[in-house]
């Protein structure tokens, strides 16, 4: 579980493209805030296929999905659209100061490119049928670490920082944190 508090008021200026006010939304329901890497990468496409598949589960736990992610509000809705998830709020962070708010630092080479990330990378390119995109900067940062943080009352109740580009959450075991 993540310790560190989060301050409230930072948490007050994250809004998301449809208005809502992070903090306040956590006094009405859990928000899982799953923060992406970046919208070019086969992980942050698996990870959208993954949530666009328990979204119905996630939200039947009782939280509301945001995503957090650094590229354009008009990027972001063609990206989520995609995996049908194109109605989910998000929040746009070009800066990454959410993300480093969050303790989501940068990723070593380790992390992103390590012979696990591969074998991982190749899977999901074969498997689901991912396609591998050059990055541009317009789509977030390539070597941003990704995290999932589910809040509660302007609280972390659980989160899963990632330890590898490719490591892969229980989206939906972490929303039953919070079931209410």
């Amino acid at each position: 579980m993540y310790i560190q508090p989060i301050k409230q008021e930072m948490l007050e200026q994250m809004t998301t493209n449809d208005g809502l006010n992070l903090y306040r939304t956590t006094f009405t329901q859990p928000v899982m805030l799953i923060f992406l890497r970046h919208f070019g990468c086969i992980f942050c496409k698996e990870a959208l296929l993954d949530i666009s598949q328990r979204r119905s589960d996630i939200e039947a736990a009782g939280a509301k999905i945001i995503f957090v992610h650094m590229g354009e509000n008009d990027v972001a809705e063609e990206y989520l659209g995609k995996f049908n998830l194109a109605d989910v709020s998000h929040i746009s962070d070009p800066t990454s100061q959410y993300y480093r708010l969050f303790g989501l630092g940068k990723g070593s080479i380790t992390q992103l490119f390590g012979l696990s990330t591969f074998i991982r990378g190749f899977d999901v390119v074969v498997n689901k049928g991912q396609k591998i995109q050059a990055t541009s900067s317009h789509l977030g940062d390539s070597f941003q670490m990704p995290g999932v943080f589910v809040l509660l009352n302007g609280k972390i109740e659980e989160s899963y920082i990632h330890k590898l580009s490719s490591s892969r959450p229980d989206y939906y075991k972490l929303a039953q944190c919070c079931i209410i």
